[in-house]
């Protein structure tokens, strides 16, 4: 038997997902093709993006140039296709940088769902449709290509596929990020969702679709990915280097803010129940799942821990004082491993008294171990060191065990984390997980200082006084 605990929004998160209804609005999505000095590709490329949504698309939609500060005629096609198709719209920014034009145009749409790509159009477009699908379903926040998924099928040289490959590592590596390809130039964002992660996204630049993809990893959001097919541009004008090192910077500094709690990823939680994880199932100990998994993360380093120094202490002791020592050090760092990552007690409150119990059922731990060497070195006299090796593994295994059950049921008791999180602290909402400060307050509803200059002839507008363009009948802007 399933029970749900009725659902409760915390101050500023979002709402439960739900299937859009498009009879709402005429305009369902909106595409941003952002641009720089792009006079040759421009027009065949949107004329192109607008006869396949207008052909397999079944929803209103609008395809909006977002130009970055080109110098050349790109802003004059801009304005021609957005006098010559109803369904364009041209924006003009004064300022280069693809993350600042999508901030720009996203947080001034109003439609429900919000995508990008890149002018090329290197991504072929019957990806388009299931990768906004999720969005309009409720299934997902967010949705990206991946070339590096099994089933896409992707043509480019072996330098772009080694660069593409090594930062997905390294994001995978530093920021835990679990989704596969950060920088392919084809996305999509529920818009309600888009309201609250925009304004913590820094990045101006190119490292902006990452930032935005590892907040919303971390702030629990469903990222769906969607193979696609992908012919590199040969003639890209992005800096590979300069990008490169602007992406790293950006790394560290996401990294640093996620480890210091500086980012209200509260914001973006969706209610209690929308989950199904959060859901109390009869006779399953709450969040059992995760923090068996954990668990096991952590006790397979700290195994290796363990092992490691038992060979480089057995070369100066005899097996127990080296299992003895070995097991110490490493049952320190995996009480404290465990707090932190299996069973989420963070801060320093009762960090000694846990250290305690976990040293008792390091003695319990201690007595398996040793008490399985000291057999061993009854029943064989002068036993190899492999030997000694295999039989620890299988006493630590059931250590590991006994280990996990006493962590649960005594160190780390449901009722003390519950008591932990029911008592909010001073300038913290209780909705906000420890390390993390409180949510912000709602943005608001004026246009962004990069806004806009929507562009129906070659620019004039600037920065700070931009111009918009004349409704027209039948259509939103």
């Amino acid at each position: 038997m399933t029970t749900t605990q009725p659902a409760q929004t915390p101050p500023g998160s979002l709402p439960p997902r739900e299937h859009l209804r498009p009879g709402r609005t005429t305009t369902v999505l909106d595409v941003v093709i952002p641009v720089y000095n792009e006079e040759s590709d421009l027009e065949p490329c949107v004329l192109r993006l607008h006869d396949h949504l207008s052909r397999t698309f079944p929803y209103g939609f609008r395809i909006t140039i977002a130009d970055n500060a080109s110098t050349d005629r790109t802003p004059e096609i801009s304005a021609a296709l957005d006098e010559k198709i109803d369904e364009v719209t041209a924006v003009r920014l004064e300022e280069k940088g693809r993350g600042r034009a999508l901030r720009t145009v996203w947080s001034l749409s109003e439609a429900p769902v919000l995508a990008y790509m890149d002018v090329d159009l290197s991504t072929d477009l019957n990806a388009l449709l299931p990768l906004v699908a999720p969005l309009i379903s409720g299934h997902s926040d967010l949705a990206i290509g991946s070339r590096l998924a099994r089933s896409s099928r992707v043509v480019r040289g072996p330098k772009r596929e080694f660069i593409s490959r090594s930062y997905n590592l390294i994001l995978r590596g530093s920021l835990a990020a679990r989704f596969s390809d950060a920088q392919c130039g084809f996305k999509a964002v529920r818009g309600d969702v888009a309201e609250r992660l925009l304004p913590m996204v820094e990045d101006s630049g190119w490292f902006f679709d990452t930032e935005m993809l590892v907040l919303a990893e971390r702030a629990g959001l469903r990222i769906h990915e969607v193979p696609v097919d992908w012919v590199d541009d040969p003639h890209s004008t992005v800096h590979i280097v300069r990008t490169a090192t602007e992406d790293l910077k950006g790394v560290w500094r996401v990294g640093r803010a996620l480890a210091t709690g500086a980012l209200p990823l509260d914001r973006l939680a969706r209610p209690f129940g929308d989950d199904p994880r959060d859901r109390d199932l009869s006779g399953v100990p709450r969040g059992l799942a995760r923090q068996v998994m954990g668990f096991c993360v952590v006790g397979a380093l700290s195994t290796l821990l363990y092992l490691g120094l038992y060979s480089l202490f057995r070369l100066g002791v005899g097996p127990q004082a080296a299992n003895a020592a070995a097991l110490l050090l490493s049952a320190i760092g995996n009480t404290a491993a465990n707090r932190r990552l299996t069973f989420g007690v963070r801060g320093r409150d009762r960090a000694v008294r846990h250290q305690a119990q976990g040293l008792v059922v390091f003695g319990i731990g201690l007595a398996l171990t040793s008490g399985s060497l000291a057999a061993l070195d009854t029943a064989t006299g002068d036993p190899a060191h492999g030997t000694e090796m295999a039989v620890l593994v299988a006493a630590n295994l059931a250590a590991t065990l006994l280990r996990f059950l006493l962590f649960r049921a005594w160190v780390f008791t449901d009722r003390e984390r519950e008591g932990r999180t029911a008592v909010p602290q001073p300038g913290r909402s209780s909705a906000v997980p420890d390390g993390l400060t409180a949510a912000a307050p709602d943005r608001p509803t004026t246009a962004v200082p990069d806004g806009p200059a929507a562009v129906p002839n070659p620019p004039t507008a600037t920065p700070d006084h931009p111009t918009a363009v004349p409704n027209r009948p039948g259509r939103s802007t």
